[in-house]
């Protein structure tokens, strides 16, 4: 009787089989492309569960960087008269709240993902590295949103002033949102395998986004800090570059720091690099300290 169990269970064929990683660097990133529909199905689910029992529902994507214009008006534009480049303030203020919130919002959404799905980690196997790409694709499709919303202040602006630039410049666009989803993603994942042991860092997300985004020219051009003591400090930032050049190739004002740009990508790949090591090492324990 034993004979024939050992005998069956050896004829059998599996389509996979969950072992432990052997080693450090294997980060299994075939099988994450192995579940594409399953990350297009979490993308689905990030999207409409947000505001499935919200009133305005996907208009909040409006109504959020309408505000925050208006109080960067206010503020920094009138209050603190900080100059905008020449770019109607208005048009400069929105663009940078733009791609600000889609990096902010990849950051802190990727930073609880252990915490958050830590009931459907413990009951089903899939590559857990699905859960926080998901996130980041489907905040991409509320970017869009808003860019669309920048795009028609544009345009109103563009027939007002008969001015609108579109040129090659625009091609830097995807490049730069890119650049924005694997920073996001690569802070997001090393927070995220951090709060599995110390919680404390889901408090502090929160308040040290806010605090970056002053470290960043959001609200502000890199020219208006040349004289300053700290324009270093901001400068150094990995997300100047960034910012900065997504203002040139919307609006053709300025110039494109390439060197930034090299620097703002090679620390881009070393946070996902280390992220996705630290992310994969985590995963293979973090039930016992969730």
């Amino acid at each position: 009787m034993h004979d024939q169990t050992t005998v069956h269970i050896e004829d059998e064929q599996w389509d996979m089989v969950i072992e432990p990683q052997a080693h450090l660097f294997d980060l299994k990133l075939r099988e994450v492309w192995n579940y594409r529909d399953l990350l297009l199905l979490f993308v689905k689910r990030d999207f409409s569960a947000q505001y499935k029992q919200t009133i305005l529902g996907p208009l909040w994507h409006f109504i959020q960087p309408i505000f925050t214009t208006l109080v960067f008006l206010l503020v920094f534009g009138k209050i603190a008269n900080i100059p905008t480049d020449g770019i109607e303030p208005v048009l400069f203020y929105m663009s940078g709240i733009s791609i600000w919130n889609y990096f902010s919002a990849c950051l802190t959404s990727t930073s609880n993902t252990f915490v958050a799905n830590a009931g459907i980690f413990g009951k089903v196997y899939f590559p857990r590295l699905v859960i926080p790409l998901s996130t980041v694709l489907s905040n991409v499709v509320k970017f869009g949103i808003q860019f669309l919303l920048l795009l028609a202040v544009m345009v109103f602006y563009g027939i007002k002033s008969h001015h609108f630039h579109f040129g090659l410049s625009w091609l830097l666009i995807p490049l730069l949102v890119l650049m924005m989803a694997g920073l996001g993603l690569g802070l997001g994942i090393i927070i995220s395998s951090l709060t599995t042991k110390y919680r404390d860092f889901t408090v502090l997300i929160g308040f040290a986004v806010q605090l970056l985004m002053y470290a960043t020219p959001i609200a502000y051009p890199m020219s208006f800090l040349k004289n300053k003591s700290f324009a270093a400090w901001i400068a150094w930032n990995p997300l100047t570059p960034i910012v900065e050049a997504f203002r040139y190739a919307l609006f053709g004002t300025g110039s494109v720091n390439a060197a930034g740009l090299m620097y703002s990508g090679g620390f881009i790949v070393i946070v996902l690099f280390l992220g996705m090591l630290i992310f994969s090492k985590v995963e293979r324990t973090f039930m016992d300290t969730v």
